[in-house]
């Protein structure tokens, strides 16, 4: 399956029906007065994170969504039936936004999450609505509303407890494979990996999920290579890992190569606590070893972890360590992500995550 984090998407809610113009006719009643039935409302479109997705690749098949229009009234008080919501099924981590694809829409983090994107337009009044005892035969009804329509951007940022960092072969790809049942493409050439790769790694007893990324190189910021865009994969990790091979010539420059797209990029990823691992150490004797070790400490001013996918060396330490990390910034409870949204836009959570009662959701 092919892997897409972005994709424009058309919306549209559907229509109110129209009220109904009607009087009551009927053999030996003399006053049947007005009995045109409201019309129906417009369904709605809803965003909806549901689990066992990881890309928006269904996106890309179909772009348009309508909502059924609402049913017009009829007569003898017969109100339309409402019209059908259509649902946007997408992974856990997709951000929605505006057409602009800068204003954020809602952020869906957790599995169920639904938020409504666009309303149905309300049913207009059938003429039975306006009977008084001054307008006992009005013959006028309202139509119905129209429904909303936009262009929304859906963008994928995955949710991992760890996101591997590095330049392209710094074996990234290969340590994933090591650690877990992910079985990214592994290759002696730049750039294996071109899509995002996801992994659940076990220590200890306990689990939690890696991220892998194509390589940075210098300028991809700008870029260079394939740029910097899946940078936002690993946004939502709480520590991330930075592989230098030992294959280099210059690990301080590698390093620091990295370092600097990592800061051109933003968003917080250089607040992040970062472990910093020598990789690929089985290609060097002890002499080499050390001086490239002191070179990376002086670089990053850590003293870098030594390991090896291929002999196991380091492995268990340097995943006890990212362990400890996540463990320790793991929240009791997994907040809603704040918004200011309408607590009719949503179902079932409020601003803090927790359930609201029917009254608040209408």
């Amino acid at each position: 399956m092919k892997f897409l984090d972005e994709a424009k998407v058309y919306i549209r809610s559907g229509d109110g029906g129209g009220g109904s113009v009607s009087f009551r006719r009927e053999k030996f009643i003399e006053f049947g007065g007005p009995d045109g039935g409201d019309g129906g409302r417009g369904g709605d479109v809803w965003a909806e994170a549901v689990n066992g997705l990881n890309t928006l690749i269904d996106f890309r098949f179909q772009q348009h969504f309508k909502a059924q229009i609402g049913t017009h009234g009829m007569g003898r008080n017969r109100t339309g039936a409402n019209g059908s919501d259509v649902t946007l099924k997408v992974p856990v981590g997709t951000q929605i936004f505006e057409e602009d694809s800068e204003t954020m829409i809602c952020d869906l983090t957790q599995e169920g999450q639904r938020f409504r994107l666009a309303a149905g337009g309300n049913g207009g009044f059938g003429n039975a609505h306006f009977k008084s005892a001054t307008n006992q035969a009005p013959d006028w009804a309202n139509p119905g509303l129209d429904g909303e329509e936009k262009t929304i951007w859906l963008r994928l940022k995955l949710i991992a407890d760890a996101g591997l960092v590095g330049l392209p072969n710094a074996g990234k790809s290969t340590f994933l494979a090591a650690v877990t049942r992910a079985r990214p493409k592994i290759a002696n050439y730049p750039f294996t990996t071109l899509h995002p790769n996801l992994g659940v790694a076990t220590v200890d007893g306990q689990e939690f999920v890696l991220a892998d990324i194509p390589g940075l190189i210098e300028g991809a910021h700008e870029g260079v290579g394939i740029g910097d865009r899946f940078l936002g994969h690993v946004e939502r990790t709480r520590v991330l890992l930075h592989l230098v091979s030992a294959q280099e010539e210059k690990v301080g420059k590698a390093y620091k190569t990295v370092k600097h797209e990592l800061e051109a990029y933003g968003n917080d990823l250089t607040d992040k606590p970062e472990i910093v691992a020598l990789s690929q150490i089985d290609v060097l004797d002890d002499a080499e070893l050390k001086k490239k070790t002191r070179e990376l400490a002086r670089a990053c001013g850590k003293t870098p972890f030594q390991i090896s996918a291929v002999t196991g060396k380091g492995m268990t330490d340097l995943l006890r360590a990212l362990r400890d990390i996540i463990v320790v910034g793991q929240p009791s409870e997994k907040p809603l992500k704040a918004l200011k949204i309408r607590h009719r836009d949503i179902e079932g959570l409020d601003e803090d995550g927790k359930g609201i009662d029917e009254e608040q959701q209408g």
